[in-house]
């Protein structure tokens, strides 16, 4: 840092300003301290411009073409494919052309200052910005220091790999064209719902997978999702093994297989997984080392509170992607919520030591009820603990589980397939986990979540009574499957 850096003093530093960072400066900011995001790429960050809502801009059309063609009466009217260019045309409005004024002025309507650059910490409560503009900062944190850093793609160790022009998921959500044939690598969420977009705005496209299609979720919904890719020509190579990617001279990429096969693509989406963004942050200064992958993690509490820091006094927090705990906006947006109003808190004298379980300082979801959603189509939707991990968390756990066939989901589409599964603790009598696959089953998902949270027995929830004809009668369905 040169000797002439900026002196800069707030309350609360927060390094990275996507959605988690800008919610943990929004609340410090409410609870009456002030805050300064430092951020060296775009305010609004990774799930505005390159992840949720590109991908999701992209997947849309092609789920709104499809619920039409299968419900009778609207089928006999579609006529056309898919316009790619209005689809990707559509893409960058919602990703605001890549600009983030909005969110700029967002930052400045909230009182929260704004840094561009680099940051890094020095020592604690002391953060070091070598500015995007030539200006060095130094910022002193009276509290806290807040690490919203987000996530980094893994690579994985792939021959040949690391020296190719592949596609990264900011790659394929912002391509400017669709290639002729796309080579996916990953099972997960990212690359099965990149997979099925690119396949239905034209691409050929084979998905390879080392293990299984979102082998997070149960193989029932797994396997209504591939069966969706293969009506789509996605070409699925599960359980295999990429050896070798090689760069051919008319710029085409040869994938050597496990069995032997090779897999000729005009681009390659290497989508194998996030690890938290911690590199380069200075974390050495004040303690941590890395690995022997030179890679970092965290410990935190229910408040986001890093753990391991040398002192009495708290003032290192890690909230989203950085902590490592949940990769998904939304639940990183709930961290940030808990971070923020802890720190307040804590400023004020008005919080000591770790906080309760579901006050508004802890994320006490992120250990019971944390949803997310497979935005394919068919769409899956999970909360809670499956029935093989409350098992293994030591629940006397069952579960429940039927074909989605009730008179909302045979209005919804013709020949309409779904699956659903309760996971119940038998003995409290309440939810532990909930999973839907189906067209349109994220929308069952929130009272699920709600459900599960609240702990609401069993006999009670027989009470809440679905509306007909929805989807959401497969409720019923299930608690009358369990008995009652």
């Amino acid at each position: 840092m040169t000797p002439d850096a900026v002196e800069h003093e707030f309350d609360v530093v927060v390094i990275g300003a996507g959605a988690v960072g800008e919610n943990v400066a929004g609340r410090v900011v409410q609870g009456g301290l002030t805050a300064v995001l430092v951020e060296a790429e775009l305010v609004g960050g990774e799930c505005s411009y390159w992840a949720c809502m590109p991908s999701k801009a992209l997947l849309r059309p092609g789920t709104a073409l499809h619920g039409a063609q299968t419900t009778p009466g609207a089928k006999e009217a579609v006529t056309r494919i898919l316009d790619a260019p209005a689809v990707l045309k559509r893409r960058d409005y919602m990703t605001s052309n890549w600009q983030d004024d909005s969110q700029v002025q967002w930052v400045k309507d909230t009182g929260i200052e704004l840094i561009r650059g680099h940051a890094r910490l020095t020592a604690p409560k002391l953060v070091e910005v070598a500015g995007l503009e030539g200006t060095s900062h130094r910022i002193q944190a009276r509290h806290a220091v807040v690490l919203a850093s987000g996530s980094a793609p893994n690579t994985p160790p792939v021959e040949g790999l690391k020296d190719l022009p592949v596609w990264g998921t900011r790659e394929a959500t912002s391509a400017k064209e669709i290639p002729e044939r796309l080579a996916v690598l990953g099972g997960g969420v990212a690359g099965t719902e990149l997979a099925q977009a690119f396949a239905r705005l034209g691409a050929a496209v084979t998905l390879v997978a080392r293990s299984g299609l979102l082998g997070n979720f149960p193989m029932e919904a797994a396997q209504l999702v591939a069966a969706g890719l293969r009506a789509d020509g996605v070409e699925l190579r599960l359980n295999t093994a990429t050896h070798r990617i090689t760069g051919n001279d008319d710029g085409t990429f040869s994938l050597v297989l496990g069995d032997g096969t090779t897999v000729t693509a005009d681009k390659v989406l290497v989508s194998t997984g996030r690890r938290p963004a911690l590199a380069g942050l200075g974390l050495e200064s004040v303690g941590f080392e890395a690995d022997g992958d030179g890679r970092l993690a965290l410990t935190t509490d229910s408040s986001g509170l890093v753990q391991g820091i040398p002192g009495d006094e708290p003032w290192l927090y890690a909230v989203g992607d950085a902590a490592g705990h949940n990769l998904y906006t939304h639940q990183g947006k709930y961290e940030a919520r808990a971070a923020g109003d802890a720190i307040a808190a804590r400023a004020k004298g008005e919080l000591a030591g770790r906080p309760a379980a579901w006050s508004r300082y802890a994320h006490t979801a992120n250990q019971h009820a944390v949803p997310s959603v497979v935005f394919t189509d068919p769409e899956l939707a999970s909360v809670g603990r499956t029935l093989q991990k409350a098992q293994k968390d030591g629940y006397n756990a069952s579960s429940v589980e039927l074909p989605i066939q009730v008179a909302g989901s045979s209005l919804r589409a013709e020949n309409y397939e779904g699956w659903a599964q309760l996971v119940v603790d038998e003995d409290r009598k309440v939810l532990l986990g909930a999973t839907f696959a189906g067209p349109d089953v994220a929308e069952l998902l929130h009272a699920a979540t709600i459900a599960v949270v609240g702990e609401v027995p069993l006999e009670r929830l027989w009470h809440a009574v679905p509306s007909y004809p929805t989807i959401s009668e497969v409720w019923l369905r299930l608690l009358e499957k369990y008995g009652l």
